[in-house]
């Protein structure tokens, strides 16, 4: 645990530190809830393995993913905001406040803002995991990156509609993108299919999985393999692109919070609070259709508030019921 005062109860405790739990931090301690931070798996976010953000507002030559966490971490602390390098295992909303557990003990919340985030799926190559941390070309976020790659031949691995996204986004930039499908069939929606068949620039390679990627330094290809012959051959590629799907962090929460049917912690209706009332969650922990900085950044903005909102009516309702039950 962290050398740091513990508040009993804590009027807010964030889980979670990408844009998301950084901004709910930020506008929770300029509203004086002292908020309480868990750092959670890889403190900052998957901002912390990008590297070049050209697309969050305010940085007009760009900015290092890391480099931006860092600030938003500073800019929380300058107001009071304490950080607990801890990952939370557990919760319990079954009684207010409520309980929040790890690193060997636990807090007690009157308000909980969830920003666990959600982790992109890869493929579990070892030179995939290398590139994709070294910036040399491995990416699970078009938007992101795509930019970088001008003239360059591209691969988008996946059937699904964000890969046919995807692959459609990237022909912007590429001189051609190949979508690698492990099936004979893509699962993506009509629309969709009919945006990635249509396009001059997509090919399409059916039946196909990665073996390898190739390249010290920068991905300069991509070893195959034909799953239905067992065919194996090389692809010269600049850079693959996953869209496989994510993964939501939200395994410690499921047993309290309703998720659908991918594990996304479920919201009410352009809001960020959840079914149990003090609890909110924001990022991409509840989103899945944007997964952008900037979006999960305006959603830690709403759980703040309406934290704060909520609590506040909260302790006027229960000093109303002291003050009747006298």
């Amino acid at each position: 645990m962290s050398d740091i005062k513990l508040n009993d109860p804590e009027k807010v405790v964030i889980i979670g530190t990408g844009p998301a739990g950084y901004t709910a931090a930020l506008y929770a301690a300029r509203g004086n809830m002292e908020p309480l931070v868990f750092d959670g798996i890889l403190p900052g976010g998957q901002l912390m393995i990008t590297t070049d953000v050209d697309n969050f507002p305010g940085f007009p030559e760009g900015i290092m993913g890391p480099e931006l966490m860092m600030q938003m971490r500073a800019q929380c602390e300058r107001f009071g905001t304490r950080y607990a390098s801890d990952i939370v295992e557990e919760v319990d909303f079954s009684s207010w406040p409520y309980t929040v557990k790890g690193g060997g003990y636990e807090v007690k919340a009157q308000t909980v803002i969830i920003a666990t985030g959600a982790s992109a799926r890869y493929l579990g190559l070892p030179n995939e995991e290398r590139l994709q941390k070294s910036g040399g070309g491995v990416s699970a976020c078009a938007t992101c990156d795509g930019f970088f790659y001008q003239g360059v031949d591209l691969a988008v691995v996946g059937g699904g509609d964000s890969a046919c996204e995807e692959a459609t986004f990237l022909t912007k930039f590429a001189s051609k993108v190949y979508m690698l499908v492990r099936r004979d069939q893509l699962r993506a929606s009509k629309i969709m299919q009919k945006r990635a068949l249509n396009n001059d620039k997509i090919e399409i390679i059916w039946n196909t999985s990665v073996e390898d990627v190739l390249g010290d330094t920068s991905v300069t290809g991509l070893a195959l393999i034909n799953n239905k012959t067992g065919e194996k051959s090389t692809l010269a590629v600049g850079g693959m692109f996953l869209a496989i799907g994510h993964v939501p962090n939200s395994e410690p929460f499921k047993k309290w919070l309703a998720t659908d049917e991918s594990g996304y912690i479920e919201t009410l209706p352009g809001q960020a609070a959840t079914a149990i009332p003090g609890v909110f969650a924001a990022g991409d922990i509840q989103d899945h259709v944007y997964r952008q900085a900037i979006t999960a950044a305006g959603s830690g903005c709403m759980a703040a508030l309406e934290a704060e909102r909520w609590l506040e009516t909260r302790l006027e309702e229960l000093a109303e019921a002291a003050e009747a039950s006298k």
